[in-house]
C-alpha cells in the first residue's frame, strides 16, 4: 500500500496570488505524492485575475481554487499538515495558529505580483516570474525525502531551498 500524500500548506496574507500559485504547482508537480493547499491570514475572498490568467495559460485546473482563511486548516477536521510555507513577509511575521500535526515550517518570501501596477502584460510578467520562482523551489521540495527527515533537518533543508534558488535567480 502506498503512503498517503504529504500535505503542504502555502500561506500568504491575502491568499489571492502567490499562495494560490503554490497550491496549484504542488498539486501538479506532486503527482499524488504531495497535496497542496493555500490559505491566508486575511483572505481577499477571490483569486487575483492575473493568477487565474497564468494558470489557465499553463493548463492548470482552476475550478477548485479559492481564497480562504487559514482557520480552515487549524480545526479538528482539517487535513494533517506536513509542511507549511509562508510566501509573503507579512504572513511570516504573524502568529500562526497551532496546526494539527505540528508541520515543519519555512519562509520563502517572494515579491507580490498582485501589487504590480500597469497593463495586463506587466501584471502577467510579474505572475510569470513568481510562478517560475515557486516552481523551482517546489520542484526541490518534492525531491526531499520528507518522511525520513526529522523536523529540524526538514526546516533547514526547506530554508536552504529558498536561499539557494534565490542565489540562482
Amino acid at each position: 500500500m502506498s503512503a498517503p500524500p504529504l500535505n503542504v500548506l502555502v500561506l500568504c496574507t491575502g491568499n489571492s496570488a502567490r499562495s494560490i500559485l503554490g497550491e496549484a504547482i504542488i498539486n501538479r508537480l506532486g503527482e499524488g505524492r504531495f497535496r497542496g493547499f493555500s490559505a491566508g491570514s486575511f483572505p481577499k475572498g477571490e483569486v487575483h485575475p492575473g493568477a487565474l490568467r497564468l494558470l489557465k495559460r499553463r493548463s492548470y485546473p482552476t475550478d477548485a481554487l479559492r481564497s480562504k482563511s487559514w482557520d480552515e486548516f487549524a480545526g479538528p477536521d482539517a487535513p494533517v499538515l506536513d509542511v507549511t510555507i509562508t510566501v509573503c513577509d507579512n504572513a511570516a511575521g504573524e502568529v500562526c495558529p497551532v496546526w494539527p500535526g505540528r508541520p515543519a515550517t519555512a519562509h520563502w518570501g517572494l515579491p507580490d505580483p498582485a501589487g504590480v501596477a500597469g497593463d495586463d502584460a506587466a501584471v502577467d510578467a510579474a505572475f510569470e516570474a513568481t510562478h517560475d520562482a515557486l516552481e523551482r523551489r517546489i520542484a526541490r521540495l518534492l525531491e526531499l525525502p520528507v518522511r525520513e527527515l526529522d523536523a529540524p533537518e526538514l526546516r533547514r533543508r526547506l530554508q536552504a531551498i529558498h536561499e539557494e534558488t534565490d542565489a540562482l535567480a
